[in-house]
């Protein structure tokens, strides 16, 4: 019920009574007069109250199964068109030549306490993107991609094939924290469509009142805080993907029957086996371990 709250009902509850002032205003047909807003009648304000919830939990339903495709559009995959996939390479390339910035703060030289302070930083920043190479065109989507491509990658799993596996093996806490990240992406996310959809809404109804410009302002000036806000708990996100594979990756070998490595190297070994099998390619012939956990061998 939080997450269907936060995630969902409450950017739609948003956009919903943004439009609903619009209307009772007047915005969209000559001045606006802000006074008509509020109803008059207690009867009248219940009515509307019912009537905005119940539009806000429609729009909120509607919405839900396009999630991920809310999420991956701020992260840059706009290939599928070519205006898009334009605009993708020239940003693409701006992210590139940050990106070189900060490893050439990283790995630069060293000097006093102030230039150490400043390499730490770019390290720590540097960590949170793919390689350059791989880089996306917003910030959003090298926070995730961080983590898609590295998490199991360090182990010899790819990622983003073992992650539905490994996933239902989380222990109790760490998958409280990762629905609390993921909860709290998504609504970061679902709060900046709406702030971009109330100021393109805002903008035809207000265009001939300057004094009000300030309104669609607010409107972006929000947006990219809640934007800034989704890149900094997708950075979370995907430090709780590494620690799920450190401490889950060989529950995920338990429960495919595989029998446990005994060092570093037949790890990397089985693991890309893993990795094999789960893109669809034929292992390795490899005998299965069929004991319960704690229990006898069957």
């Amino acid at each position: 019920m939080r997450r269907v709250l936060s995630v969902h009902f409450a950017p739609c509850a948003l956009f919903v009574a943004g439009v609903f002032v619009l209307v009772r205003a007047g915005s969209f047909s000559g001045r606006s007069d802000w006074g008509a807003v509020w109803p008059r009648r207690p009867e009248t304000t219940l009515q509307l109250t019912a009537a905005l919830t119940a539009c806000a939990a429609l729009l909120g339903l509607l919405l839900q199964p396009f999630q991920v495709r809310a999420v991956r559009v701020l992260e840059g995959y706009w290939d599928r068109w070519p205006l898009t996939a334009r605009l993708a390479g020239v940003l693409t390339g701006v992210q590139r030549r940050r990106w070189r910035a900060l490893r050439k703060r990283a790995y630069g030289k060293t000097g006093g306490e102030r230039e150490q302070r400043i390499r730490a930083d770019a390290l720590r920043r540097l960590a949170g993107h793919p390689p350059g190479d791989l880089l996306l065109p917003t910030a959003l989507g090298n926070a995730l991609r961080a983590g898609e491509l590295s998490a199991g990658e360090r182990y010899g799993l790819t990622t983003l094939s073992s992650w539905p596996r490994i996933y239902p093996q989380v222990s109790g806490r760490v998958d409280e924290a990762l629905r609390s990240a993921r909860d709290a992406l998504d609504t970061a996310v679902n709060l900046c469509w709406s702030f971009l959809a109330l100021t393109a809404t805002a903008l035809p109804a207000l265009y001939d009142e300057p004094a009000l410009w300030w309104l669609p302002a607010t409107g972006l000036l929000l947006a990219a805080l809640a934007y800034k806000g989704a890149v900094t708990t997708a950075q979370a996100y995907s430090g709780l993907m590494h620690v799920v594979y450190d401490l889950h990756r060989f529950d995920l070998l338990e429960a495919l029957r595989y029998p446990l490595p005994g060092d570093r190297e037949s790890e990397e070994e089985v693991f890309a086996d893993v990795s094999d099998l789960l893109a669809g390619i034929r292992p390795e012939r490899r005998v299965y371990d069929h004991r319960v956990r704690g229990g006898p061998e069957l």
